[in-house]
């Protein structure tokens, strides 16, 4: 790899591995999978680094490669107890009560990846239905469905609107 592509790739895995690690840490609710999750979508990106693929969103490539893996493996090990990751390294303020983080942890993969990139990640309804490659209406779905089993876990409406969803 020359070394002007080396220099872009190390800037972009530096401003975006924090984010697709937090990101695969709640979908996957275990730290140390996630990294393993996040390291193998980078070097996926690193690979494809400079060659005949041109990236012109490298940072939405490799989130969206991370998430998929964070999904597949969290359905893969369903049987696997949820252990809620208490990590306060980064961690938003909306998500560092123990009881929230087990009530997100509680939902399916999918539901979890939605609201991790919508509440934690901000990104909008569009936004995620391009990254995990379904439908806009489904990621309302997801959100919709998670929304109603944190209330119903927590007991009391997120702060966030449900107008929300719509951006």
């Amino acid at each position: 790899m020359r070394k002007r592509d080396q220099e872009e790739f190390e800037r972009v895995f530096r401003s975006a591995y924090p984010a697709v690690l937090r990101t695969a840490s709640l979908v996957l609710q275990d730290r140390g999978r996630a990294e393993e999750v996040t390291q193998g979508a980078f070097l996926r990106l690193y690979e494809r680094w400079g060659r005949d693929v041109a990236f012109e969103q490298p940072e939405a490539w490799v989130r969206r490669i991370a998430v998929q893996g964070a999904i597949r493996r969290a359905n893969h090990e369903r049987a696997v107890p949820v252990v809620p990751m208490v990590d306060t390294r980064g961690a938003s303020d909306r998500l560092s009560d123990i009881d929230l983080l087990r009530a997100v942890g509680a939902l399916p993969p999918r539901q979890r990846a939605a609201v991790a990139l919508h509440y934690l990640e901000d990104l909008t309804v569009d936004q995620i239905a391009r990254l995990m490659e379904i439908a806009p209406g489904t990621v309302r779905q997801h959100l919709c469905k998670a929304r109603a089993r944190l209330v119903e876990r927590l007991g009391e409406p997120l702060q966030q609107e449900v107008s929300h969803v719509d951006r």
